[in-house]
């Protein structure tokens, strides 16, 4: 009776453990590293920025760096895209700017935009979930254009303002 007593409980006792050992891993969920369901939509160039815009070779390049973030697929796409996205706001930043946007208004929310995609190329290559600082840059971003669009709809002559 001790020897079934005994064998049964170290039967119930295995049985247990393989239990534990499922529920551990069904619980596990894969980690997410990039959402784009969460980004929020891109600000529209009104008609007068977009007419300065189009001649702007290095902008265009950095919008066409930011419509390729829609095609990640992989933490590898998304770090290339990233360091694409950084190479081509050097050279915005270097290149020259159209007469009406070479303002500190625009190179301050650039800089603002390039904290947010070094932050977001941080967060993928570390491996951690990089949707938060993805929308803080497409936040940047969209500031970025918004502001474009403030300069060329301000009609107020800042030559009128300053007392001399």
């Amino acid at each position: 009776m001790k020897k079934i007593m005994s064998i049964l409980s170290l039967f119930l006792l295995l049985q247990a453990c393989q239990e534990s050992g499922k529920e551990g891993e069904s619980t596990k969920e894969e980690v997410q590293f990039f959402s784009l369901d969460s980004m929020p939509g891109r600000v529209a160039l009104n008609s007068k920025a977009a007419n300065i815009v189009k001649d702007w070779r290095e902008f265009n390049e950095l919008e066409t760096g930011f419509n390729a973030l829609s095609t990640v697929a992989n933490e590898e796409d998304l770090i290339l895209v990233l360091e694409d996205l950084v190479e081509k706001q050097k050279r915005l930043e270097e290149g020259p700017y159209p007469v009406e946007f070479d303002i500190p208004q625009v190179k301050s929310r650039q800089k603002v935009m390039k904290t947010f995609i070094f932050k977001t190329r941080a967060a993928a290559e570390y491996r951690i979930d990089a949707t938060a600082p993805a929308i803080e840059m497409t936040d940047a971003y969209n500031a970025l254009r918004t502001q474009l669009n403030v300069i060329v709809n301000n009609t107020l002559d800042t030559e009128l303002l300053i007392d001399e």
